[in-house]
């Protein structure tokens, strides 16, 4: 099977693609996302009851997957869980033979959600992401998992003397690959790519960058507004609201950031996330010219 993990280390461009998990999502959905996005993607991320939405665990969904023959990047996040229980589905995700982790704090649950849930985070994100580490090292283990770890960034305009502390302390954690939010700024991206590269920051862990592929102007300014951590500059949603079809122009947006992305160092593949139908992913990879 192809893993995430070493399409990051082996292949020029890695391509990974997120699926729906909602609370009605079974396994006979995941097996069919599965199947839409099996033969053109390394990798399928599964998030972790984002913004509170509830759904299968991501244990469990990596697990179907895994009979897929799909390699699962399995998000676990620091919010709802304490360090016990976060060893256990760490412990629990190697003992299934998952590789690829993205470990994060995990956002807050929206204020409609009732009744309110409490935040635990006994750990944060880098804590975290140093306790998978020791996992992958600890004698007392019958068998060490070899996890590929993950942290998550947002992409900033660096000024001259700026320094990525939470990403620096990411990566001393044992952080192997960063993923991005969503960020759809190009020029944003290559002006923060830029520094990392200069700060040789890219030599110590992988960058990926995550991207959406957005179906009308409404989709992009629900984002907007919704997703604090999501970067969509007004030239994106201008070109939506103007175009006669704005799943196509969405598809076409993508590619061209892909395509772009693909020429700038330091970054090693993509997170693609659709709005509406995850059917857009495959045509998305293949405008770009990507294949797994």
């Amino acid at each position: 099977m192809k893993t995430f993990r070493d399409a990051v280390r082996n292949s020029d461009f890695a391509v990974s693609a997120e699926i729906y998990l909602r609370a009605e999502t079974d396994a006979d959905s995941i097996r069919e996302q599965a199947g839409v996005l099996k033969d053109h993607v390394d990798g399928i991320l599964l998030t972790d009851n984002q913004y509170g939405q509830l759904h299968i665990s991501t244990i469990a969904a990596a697990s179907i997957l895994l009979d897929c023959g799909v390699d699962p990047i399995v998000q676990l996040t620091s919010r709802n869980r304490n360090r016990i229980a976060l060893v256990s589905d760490l412990l629990g995700a190697g003992a299934l033979g998952i590789t690829s982790l993205l470990l994060v704090a995990g956002e807050r649950a929206p204020k409609e959600f009732k009744p309110r849930p409490k935040p635990v985070l006994d750990l944060s994100a880098t804590e975290l992401i140093r306790t998978a580490t020791t996992i992958k090292m600890d004698e007392k283990l019958r068998t060490n998992p070899d996890f590929f770890i993950g942290g998550v960034v947002t992409p900033v305009a660096p000024g001259p003397h700026w320094r990525p502390r939470k990403l620096l302390e990411k990566i001393e954690a044992g952080a192997q690959f960063i993923q991005t939010h969503t960020c759809m700024d190009i020029d944003l991206l290559r002006r923060y790519l830029k520094h990392l590269v200069r700060e040789k920051l890219i030599q110590r862990t992988s960058v990926i960058v995550s991207l959406a592929v957005l179906s009308s102007a409404e989709d992009a300014q629900w984002l907007r507004d919704n997703r604090p951590n999501v970067m969509l500059p007004d030239a994106v949603v201008t070109r939506l609201e103007m175009a006669d079809d704005p799943e196509q122009e969405g598809i076409r947006i993508c590619a061209e950031i892909i395509e772009a992305l693909k020429k700038i160092p330091g970054v090693d593949g993509v997170s693609i996330m659709a709005t509406r139908d995850l059917a857009v992913i495959p045509k998305v990879i293949s405008a770009a010219g990507l294949s797994s």
